[in-house]
Parts: structure tokens; C-alpha cells; sequence
């Protein structure tokens, strides 16, 4: 390896890095990620003028801000730390959805993964999931039946997706589907980044007698590419203490059950 590939990678991981802060924060300044990276603010200058262009977050004067573009797809390491605490707190309130004896589909991301934590108490579930993530969780649970359907590796996401994955689901009935989603509008509906991936929620909604969402109270007021779903279509929805008044009273409205921890 050459010392050129060596910088390129540096630049890379600085980056990547870079995007996990802001992801967290909002908000960058270039002194500061000076100092973090040990480089200089010509450097930093240089690599938010990089991910501008990316169209991956917004310069302004001395820093950056989070892109909103509506394509934005971060992967799961840099989602994953984000809201922790209230997407554990989700999860342990979704799994107390859930009865023994259920067919359940457990959606890929970061907040469904909590879920499959804690379903210590069951003795007979049949999941199907197409999260590599998630079948890691439920490798705990030995008496579980677990259904992978087949499918495109999306890596960012650790998913599986396209047209095989749909064909595979659609010879299942299940009762209940906990989802998560990047985006929920209370007047438009809830959305995902990836066309594909809301291809293969569109079915996995199709094919479940009850949709419940689980989401942290960042995702809304948030629109992402690609269309899920009618609020209306949710029966129960999971989120933190962080809701808006004015969300809560229009979930109620289209008759969503809340659930607020």
C-alpha cells in the first residue's frame, strides 16, 4: 500500500467521521474539528467543501450544518447512537405489543434492532426479518422460528431488499409488523430514503394484519424520497417524550393509537 492510498483512506475515515458528529450534533465548527482531527482548518475546509458537493451537509460561515435533502441515507453506524436512550426505551415499550404465539415481521434500523432485545419472556414467535442486524439479536432466542427472505445486500442498512425479498414475503400472513421509519409527516405519511426498501415495506405492510411504528420523536416533521404509507394505515405508534402537542392531537385524529415514553 502506497502512502497516497494511506492519505486517501485518512480522508475517508476523517470524513465519515465528520458526517457521525454532525449526524449527532447538527452542527459542526471548523476550529473544533481541527482540533478533534489533529489537522488543519484548511484541511476541514476542504473536506465539508467535499461532502457540500455530496450534497451530505450544508457549509456555513466557520462550519456546517445537516443536510435536509430528502435523499440523505446515513448508514447504521452513524444512526445508531443517535436518541439511544429513547429508542431503547421504544423498544422495550413495542415488545410489550407483542403476545406469545405471534407472527411478527420485524422491520429493519436502529430502533427495531431494541426491540429484538428484549423478547426474553416469549417462548413461541415466528419473525421474519430481512435485518442481518436483527437476526444476529435473535440468535439469543432458540425456540424462536426465524423467516430470512432472500435478496440484494443493502449495506447501509444492513438489509435485504429487492424483488426476490417481496416475492418471498408474499407467501406469508403475519400479525403484527413493527417498523421503523426515517420520516413521518402527520399529513403526508411516513417515508425511507431508499426506494427499494419502501418497495419492500409497501409489502411487508400488505401482508400484516396490524402495522405499529416505532420512531424517536427526531423523525418527524421529516420527509424522506420514498413514500411508505398513510399515517391512517398505523394502528399503534411508538415514540419518546419529545413529541410535539400539536403531532400528538393529529396522530390522534387519524386514529392512531400513541404510545409516548
Amino acid at each position: 500500500m502506497n502512502d497516497h492510498t494511506i492519505i486517501n483512506d485518512k480522508t475517508i475515515d476523517r470524513r465519515q467521521k465528520i458526517l457521525e458528529i454532525l449526524y449527532l450534533q447538527s452542527q459542526v465548527k471548523v476550529n473544533d474539528l481541527s482540533k478533534i482531527f489533529n489537522v488543519s482548518e484548511v484541511t476541514i475546509r476542504n473536506d465539508l467543501s467535499q461532502l457540500e458537493a455530496k450534497r451530505m451537509l450544508i457549509k456555513t460561515r466557520g462550519g456546517a450544518l445537516k443536510s435536509t435533502n430528502v435523499g440523505l441515507d446515513p448508514n447504521l453506524e452513524i444512526k445508531k447512537n443517535q436518541n439511544l436512550k429513547e429508542k431503547q426505551l421504544i423498544g422495550i415499550a413495542a415488545s410489550k405489543l407483542i403476545n406469545d404465539g405471534d407472527t411478527i415481521i420485524l422491520d429493519s434500523g436502529t430502533t427495531t434492532v431494541e426491540v429484538a432485545k428484549n423478547l426474553q419472556r416469549f417462548n413461541d414467535l415466528t419473525i421474519i426479518t430481512n435485518a442481518l442486524n436483527i437476526v444476529n439479536e435473535l440468535i439469543q432466542y432458540p425456540n424462536f422460528k426465524v423467516i430470512i427472505p432472500g435478496g440484494i445486500l443493502r449495506r447501509k442498512s444492513l438489509s435485504l431488499i429487492g424483488h426476490s425479498a417481496e416475492t418471498t414475503l408474499r407467501n406469508y400472513y403475519c400479525d403484527k409488523i413493527i417498523m421503523g421509519i426515517d420520516g413521518i409527516d402527520v399529513k403526508y405519511g411516513i417515508t425511507t430514503p431508499n426506494i427499494e426498501e419502501a418497495n419492500l415495506n409497501k409489502t411487508m405492510i400488505e401482508i400484516s394484519r396490524e402495522l405499529i411504528v416505532v420512531a424517536d420523536s427526531s423523525k418527524f416533521g421529516r420527509r424522506s424520497l420514498a413514500f411508505i404509507s398513510k399515517i391512517d394505515r398505523i394502528k399503534t405508534l411508538v415514540t419518546d417524550k419529545k413529541i410535539s402537542d400539536i403531532d400528538l392531537k393529529k396522530l390522534k385524529e387519524a386514529g392512531v393509537h400513541v404510545i409516548v415514553v
